[in-house]
């Protein structure tokens, strides 16, 4: 099987490629943004879990354009715990979004301004057991959630994936408490056969403001439909299809290497044993 063959099979990854993406997840957040328009106005930004950085890729090239006035207005802060091969204007802090010192680093660089927008796409190493997938997602996600409570400013938005599954209601619920708008979003560039989805809460708001009693969310006469919705223009690819190498209408296809390798893979040892 040649080099070019994911190309054929996998045409977000041939693209990010091609347009200087780290990650075929780029086009996810791009298409996020082209349903729900969370880059208006933003121009703090913690990104979560974010290695190896398309993501982050993205809020730069958003964010640094969007501002005409000044780019010190602008502040990106990338967090993982892996380490991450440096952006420009990107700051980035090697940390667990599970401990609460992450919380303290990351507020260390807004200097008493709280954050725009918190966006997440980490996600376990999955074993395969959907159950068990699903609930360490979750974790991460409310770990995601516990992260932006402390940075994110009244009215700010967050975004993070989401593993569906018998526990979405019970987070949607959850994040609900926080925020007045709370939409799973399917981005085009996601693929079909893929639990994955996104939550894109709109407009924090934090318990007191407006919230419904606790325990009104466990009486049957409650119900809360979360809308779910698919992101990207009508004519974008689709993620389950095969493309040929050659698109008509477009510069002939040359084979390219992923813009940015991972930096320590836990599986580093084992490939160079080999």
């Amino acid at each position: 099987m040649g080099k070019s063959s994911k190309d054929k099979r996998d045409i977000y990854y041939r693209k990010a490629k091609e347009q200087g993406w780290r990650a075929r997840s780029a086009f996810k957040l791009l298409q996020i943004d082209l349903q729900f328009n969370i880059f208006k106005d933003v121009t703090k930004v913690v990104d979560l879990c974010a290695a190896p950085g398309s993501w982050s890729q993205v809020l730069s090239q958003k964010l640094y354009v969007n501002d005409t006035d000044t780019k010190d207005n602008v502040k990106i802060v990338a967090v993982d715990l892996q380490p991450m091969a440096p952006l420009p204007g990107v700051i980035q802090i090697q940390g667990d979004i599970t401990k609460s010192t992450t919380i303290d680093v990351i507020l260390s660089h807004f200097n008493g301004i709280k954050a725009d927008l918190v966006i997440c796409d980490g996600a376990p190493d999955v074993i395969g057991l959907h159950s068990m997938d699903i609930y360490i997602q979750t974790q991460l996600v409310i770990s995601a959630l516990n992260i932006a409570c402390n940075v994110l400013k009244v009215g700010g938005h967050f975004v993070a994936k989401i593993y569906r599954g018998k526990s979405t209601h019970t987070i949607t619920k959850q994040l609900l408490k926080f925020f007045k708008e709370v939409t799973i979003a399917k981005p085009m560039s996601s693929r079909n056969s893929s639990i994955e989805a996104f939550v894109v809460c709109l407009d924090y708001s934090p318990t007191g403001f407006d919230a419904p009693s606790i325990n009104s969310f466990f009486t049957e006469d409650t119900v809360n439909i979360v809308p779910f919705v698919a992101c990207g223009e009508e004519n974008a690819f689709d993620s389950d299809t095969t493309y040929p190498l050659q698109l008509e209408g477009e510069d002939k296809y040359e084979y390219k290497e992923p813009v940015q390798g991972p930096i320590a893979p836990p599986y580093y040892f084992a490939d160079h044993i080999k």
